[in-house]
C-alpha cells in the first residue's frame, strides 16, 4: 500500500468526529461527494472498514476508533514538527514552558543564564502538552506528577513542601506541620489548584484555601500569608524536559546552562542560610 497522505487523515478525522458527511464536508470546505469517495478509497487502500454507514447514521467501527486516535496523533505530530522547524530558523531561540507562578526565581535564573528573552517563555498548566504540540522546546516539570511519556529529562533541583496558611491561622506560628494537621481545616486542598499563584494567595488570605506548594513559590507570597514547612510530604524534584528525538544544539546548551544556574542558586541559598545562622 502506498503511504497515506495527510489530507486523507484530515478527511477521515473530520468525518469521524462529526459522524456526518455533510457536516464534515462543510467543516473541510469541500463538497460532500468527493469526501465520500475519498473515505471509500481510503478504506479500500487500507483493506479495513472504518465507518458503518446507513441512510440514518454514521458510526465508527472498532478499527475506525483505533485509526481515529492514531490519525489525531499523527496530525498533531506533524503540526509540532512544523512549529519546531520554523523555530529552528533561529538557531539560538528556545521557548520554555513553565507553570504560572511556580519557581519564579529559578525560572528567572534559567532565562538569564541562557540569554533567552521573556517573550520566549510560555506559561501553561499543561507543560507536557506544550512540548508535544511544538509550542515549547523545553519545559520545567515535576518528576512524579507530570506525564513524562516520550520526554527526556534532566533533574535540576528539589523544592521543599510548604503549607500556605492565613497569617491568623492556628497553625501559622508552628515551625512545622503535618498533612493530618492541615486536613483538620475544612478548606485544605492537598492538590494545589491549577490556577495562578496570585489567585492561590488571594484564596488563602480570604481564608478559603489551605494548600501545599513548593519552596520556589514561597519567594513570592505576601506578609498576609504564612508559609510553614510540611514534615511528611516529600520534596518535589524539578527537571527540564524536552521531546525525545527532537533535540537541537540549542536545547543541549540550554540544559547545560540550566544545570549551572541551578547549582549557583543552591550555593547562594546555602550561603544565605549560613549567614542567617551566624547572625
Amino acid at each position: 500500500m502506498d503511504r497515506l497522505e495527510t489530507r486523507e487523515l484530515a478527511y477521515f478525522v473530520a468525518v469521524a468526529e462529526e459522524l456526518h458527511f455533510g457536516k464534515a464536508a462543510e467543516r473541510l470546505g469541500i463538497a460532500q461527494p468527493p469526501l465520500s469517495r475519498a473515505i471509500s478509497r481510503l478504506e479500500r487502500r487500507m483493506g479495513v472498514r472504518l465507518l458503518e454507514r446507513t441512510s440514518r447514521r454514521v458510526a465508527l467501527t472498532d478499527a475506525g476508533a483505533v485509526f481515529l486516535g492514531e490519525s489525531r496523533q499523527l496530525l498533531d505530530s506533524l503540526d509540532a514538527a512544523v512549529r519546531r522547524a520554523q523555530r529552528a530558523r533561529q538557531p539560538g531561540r528556545l521557548v520554555m514552558a513553565v507553570r504560572p507562578g511556580s519557581a519564579s526565581g529559578l525560572v528567572a535564573d534559567l532565562v538569564r543564564s541562557a540569554e533567552v528573552g521573556s517573550h520566549d517563555v510560555v506559561f501553561t498548566h499543561d507543560r507536557p502538552a506544550a512540548l508535544r504540540d511544538g509550542r515549547a522546546d523545553v519545559a520545567l516539570l515535576c518528576i512524579g506528577t507530570d506525564d513524562l511519556t516520550g520526554l527526556r529529562t534532566a533533574v535540576l533541583t528539589e523544592e521543599a513542601p510548604y503549607a500556605l496558611l492565613p497569617r491568623d491561622h492556628p497553625l501559622a506560628r508552628r515551625t512545622v506541620v503535618t498533612v493530618a494537621e492541615l486536613a483538620q481545616d475544612a478548606h485544605f486542598d492537598p492538590e494545589c489548584p491549577t490556577v495562578g499563584l496570585d489567585e492561590i494567595v488571594d484564596r488563602v488570605v480570604l481564608g478559603r484555601l489551605v494548600t501545599v506548594v513548593g519552596s520556589g513559590a514561597v519567594e513570592r507570597i505576601p506578609s498576609e500569608v504564612a508559609a510553614v514547612p510540611v514534615s511528611d510530604v516529600l520534596p518535589t524534584r524539578l527537571a527540564l524536559a524536552w521531546p525525545e528525538g527532537a533535540s537541537r544544539p540549542a536545547v543541549t546548551a540550554f540544559v547545560r546552562s540550566a544545570h549551572a544556574a541551578a547549582a549557583r542558586r543552591a550555593l547562594d541559598a546555602k550561603d544565605t542560610g549560613a549567614v542567617a545562622v551566624q547572625g
